[in-house]
């Protein structure tokens, strides 16, 4: 076994390998940015070194060289599925914790992969592929709906679902125009549409000494954009059956590459038929492992390092059992009521469930989420004796999450798990979009959670021992108290609270203009107990200067103090019709699209800002003149910061009678 291996990745799966690396008595090296030089999976290695970035190959080498690691893990994602960095690693001596390059790039190429696993008997879907096929005739011959997709990478780029011949060539145009600029090769292929379509895979073991078994399968249908949410092992739409035959086939797609190490075999399945076809192959430790680990006792990781270090593999297939339920939910930095937008800051507050559910995170206080990297923050798992029990277990857990500071999607994956559909395994992979209206939360501040925000506001103003001149507003001889107005502001609307009294021994509270009620308040650190007409509710709490946090069942909201005097000052927030144009994210300007003094029409484009490769258009919010225009191509940008300032109406000066000229870039 290795003495040290570095982790070539960040993040909660950098922090996940290290848990085992220590298990095992292994010395952990961490590589980071500059940025990251503070980041949990930094503070829990044994050794950590600074890399100009996580996809600098010859630097993580030189890394691993300079801090005598035998080995590099490379997690999933960045390098992982990259054949250049697997030889770059056999030139130095330095071992890859992955499978060899050749099934790297066997398996990469979708086309070539389809054809290596159908020579091995291995069902595939029916269809064409470039150069060779003529993907128009081809959709003709197997019929529509059909689904195009390129042949490099992943992750739904480019792909779409085309329903008849006229629509094809523009789809094949579209996709290739995508796949060309994503992944540097516009190759496509064209495959038949499975109806009500499900996303099922099998995690594989390989070794070198000729050994490869299969560890069950994980369903994987509830996506959004091709991407995952919620996993869960077993699937509950396979039978005994189904499942050794969808193990076999994994089994022997993984052996026509010579396949060594831990990977994933994707497949396709008809949600009625169970009929099953292979998809592709991810030749990596995949997000979802957790619940593979949790149904059959096994450590994948420990797995990939013992079959890496050249030892056989420790168990058969005839010792694979599978326990209980598992389900996953993965936590975003992304908010559902702005389109799942990603989103950022810092972490206030980070309150994540304990045992018995896992959590996978690589999350600590007081961190900045920034928009570089992918919006995953964490995994949550919950494992029970069947599948309804972990249902509850996570969403109890989920209600139990918070990261104040940062939006996040946890409310989004309570609605979801919560759906009928969910709760009877009646899955398929469009489910999510087809329900998305009723799964996205509303975005409407509760009454209770407003009536907290302000008692804790008004509590923080208070001394510990107040006088009668102390008190906020308080009463002055022969007057009754007067009432403070607190007003709050979420998402672009203001709320009214008027507080009076003391929130420790019982102040009167009026929301919305609503009769007033009589509440106490007790605060605990982080915790805020608000008691009122015989029940008491409980959340959690953070304040960053003048707005103030809370947490209520997995869900938070932002409430930011406005002044008295003009609703639309404070950055940070605008009321609608302001004329006020704020960054929907964190990131970074690529183009600015007018220039100060500048007519502009209502939805007309001003500012193009892009986070984790995200691209997303600012446009006008009302027909004017740009009054104001702060944003600079190239400029780094808070979500909420202020891009520019449209002032409503016809006057003004027309383009070019003076004011500032805004940048443009590309």
């Amino acid at each position: 076994m290795f003495d040290a291996v570095l982790i070539a990745n960040r993040g909660e799966i950098a922090v996940r390998v290290i848990t085992t690396l220590r298990r095992l008595g292994i010395r952990s090296v961490a590589v980071h940015t500059p940025a990251d030089a503070h980041a949990r999976h930094v503070l829990e290695a044994d050794t950590a070194t600074a890399v100009p970035g996580y996809l600098d190959i010859e630097a993580i080498v030189e890394a691993a060289l300079r801090c005598r690691a035998q080995a590099i893990h490379p997690g999933y994602g960045f390098l992982a599925e990259n054949a250049a960095f697997a030889r770059r690693c056999a030139e130095a001596g330095v071992v890859f914790i992955g499978p060899p390059p050749e099934a790297i790039e066997a398996m990469g190429d979708k086309i070539r992969a389809k054809a290596t696993v159908a020579a091995a008997g291995v069902p595939v879907v029916p269809g064409g592929a470039e150069p060779g096929d003529d993907l128009v005739a081809v959709a003709g011959r197997i019929g529509f709906p059909v689904l195009v997709k390129p042949s490099a990478g992943g992750g739904g780029k480019g792909m779409a679902v085309v329903r008849s011949a006229e629509e094809l060539p523009a789809a094949l145009e579209s996709a290739r125009r995508t796949a060309q600029a994503a992944f540097g090769d516009g190759t496509l292929l064209v495959e038949r549409f499975v109806p009500d379509p499900r996303h099922i895979e099998i995690q594989v073991l390989a070794d070198a000494h000729g050994n490869v078994i299969h560890l069950g399968e994980r369903e994987c249908s509830l996506q959004r954009r091709h991407q995952k949410i919620v996993e869960e092992a077993p699937s509950p739409l396979l039978d005994a059956a189904t499942r050794e035959r969808m193990g076999a086939a994994a089994v022997e797609a993984a052996r026509s590459v010579g396949y060594t190490g831990a990977g994933t075999v994707e497949f396709i399945v008809h949600g009625g038929t169970r009929e099953h076809h292979f998809m592709e192959m991810n030749t990596r430790l995949q997000v979802e492992h957790p619940v593979t680990e949790m149904v059959t006792g096994l450590d994948l990781v420990e797995l990939q390092l013992r079959i890496a270090a050249g030892e056989p593999l420790p168990l058969s297939q005839d010792d694979v059992r599978l326990t209980g339920h598992a389900v996953e939910a993965r936590v975003y930095a992304e908010d559902p009521a702005r389109g799942f937008l990603p989103t950022g800051g810092r972490v206030l507050l980070l309150r994540e469930p304990s045992a018995p559910v896992r959590v996978d995170s690589g999350l600590v206080a007081g961190e900045t989420v920034g928009s570089d990297y992918d919006p995953m923050l964490s995994k949550i798992i919950a494992w029970a004796p069947d599948r309804a029990g972990a249902l509850r277990a996570l969403d109890r857990a989920l209600g139990e999450t918070w990261t104040l500071g940062v939006t996040t999607n946890v409310p989004f994956l309570r609605a979801l798990l919560a759906h009928p559909a969910v709760a009877a395994g009646d899955l398929d992979t469009g489910l999510v979009e087809r329900h998305l209206a009723e799964l996205v939360p509303a975005t409407h501040v509760p009454d209770d959670v407003l009536a907290a925000a302000a008692l804790a506001c008004h509590h923080a103003l208070t001394p510990a021992r107040p006088g009668p001149w102390d008190v906020a507003d308080g009463w002055r001889p022969g007057m009754p108290a007067a009432w403070t107005r607190w007003r709050l502001e979420s998402r672009g609307e203001v709320h009214e609270v008027l507080v009076r009294g003391l929130p420790a021994t019982g102040a009167e509270v009026v929301v919305r203009d609503a009769e007033p009620i009589t509440a106490r308040l007790s605060v605990h650190g982080d915790d805020l107990a608000v008691t009122s007409e015989g029940r008491t509710r409980r959340y959690v709490w953070a304040r960053d200067g003048d707005t103030v946090w809370i947490g209520r069942d997995g869900a938070a909201w932002a409430l930011t103090r406005r002044p008295l005097g003009d609703p639309g000052a404070r950055p940070g927030g605008a009321l609608a019709g302001d004329g006020v144009v704020r960054s929907p994210m964190p990131g970074t300007v690529l183009a600015v699209k007018v220039a100060v003094g500048e007519r502009v029409a209502e939805g007309q484009p001003l500012v193009v800002v892009e986070a984790m490769k995200m691209e997303h258009t600012v446009t006008a919010p009302v027909l004017g003149v740009v009054a104001e225009l702060p944003a600079r191509a190239g400029q780094r940008v808070e979500m909420d910061a202020v891009l520019a300032v449209v002032r409503p109406g016809g006057d003004g000066p027309r383009d070019g009678e003076g004011g500032e000229t805004g940048e443009e870039g590309a």
